[in-house]
């Protein structure tokens, strides 16, 4: 008997390919809602939610948030919704969790979509980091999720109606789940010494304001085989910041496939 899928998921959209969607560290289903209408006219969205985050859960079983795990519990749901092959997309943290699925399941993906994610590319460890934020959420609690960079209370550029559901959700975050999710995720997320076997598809929508990832925009046609690349006006959260170009990328390239 098939085990059920652990991580919270939702489908949209009622015709096409179904596109599994996995959004990055301190995000949740409501990173997709500058998205969700336009892509609906040609697919069927599939969003889920990274353990620790809004509606998963945060399991005691520290293996769970392993980024091998993460592959398993992408296939699970893609048995549970009897999808044949499907779409992938990723989004920063998201990114390295569904490289690490395209690379364990090629045969099940008809082309994979990312976004900036230095967790994907990186050759370097975050361990450090990691170390101290764990550190200061077990001094500082809750606080310090606020004074997070990646807090969308800290952009301007994120719509107001996003922002507030972005925000909303982050209010749900397990803060256990969520140091888990910093060390067991996070830390040994990077494909960068296996993305060389890449065998399917990918188009990577790259935004061109975030200053910390425009090193690996320029490695990524080296880096990354069978890879198309655009450059938009955004900055971290591409298909927030972009997202009329994120949308319309994403439909020609699901399209030519």
């Amino acid at each position: 008997m098939e085990s059920k899928p652990n991580l919270y998921y939702e489908t949209h959209g009622t015709s096409g390919p179904h596109l599994l969607m996995v959004h990055g560290f301190l995000s949740s289903r409501a990173q997709w809602l500058p998205n969700l209408e336009a892509l609906e006219k040609f697919c069927r969205p599939v969003i889920i939610e990274l353990f620790g985050h809004a509606r998963s859960p945060s399991p005691s079983d520290l293996e769970m948030y392993s980024p091998k795990n993460y592959a398993l519990e992408f296939e699970k749901i893609r048995e549970q919704l009897n999808i044949e092959k499907w779409f992938i997309c990723g989004q920063s943290l998201g990114a390295a969790l569904t490289f690490r699925y395209v690379l364990t399941h090629p045969e099940q993906v008809l082309g994979h979509i990312f976004t900036n994610s230095r967790s994907a590319l990186n050759d370097e460890s975050f361990e450090e980091g990691t170390r101290r934020l764990v550190e200061l959420l077990n001094k500082e609690g809750r606080a310090i999720i606020e004074q997070l960079p990646l807090h969308p209370g800290k952009t301007k550029r994120i719509p107001v109606e996003v922002k507030d559901a972005l925000i909303k959700d982050i209010e749900m975050i397990d803060l256990e789940g969520f140091a888990n999710t910093a060390q067991y995720t996070t830390v040994p997320s990077s494909v960068r010494t296996i993305v060389h076997k890449n065998s399917v598809p990918t188009l990577l929508i790259a935004g061109k304001y975030d200053k910390l990832f425009q090193r690996f925009m320029d490695e990524a046609p080296d880096l990354v085989p069978h890879l198309e690349m655009i450059v938009v006006e955004a900055g971290h959260a591409v298909n927030i910041g972009a997202a009329e170009e994120f949308n319309a990328a994403v439909e020609r390239f699901m399209k030519v496939l």
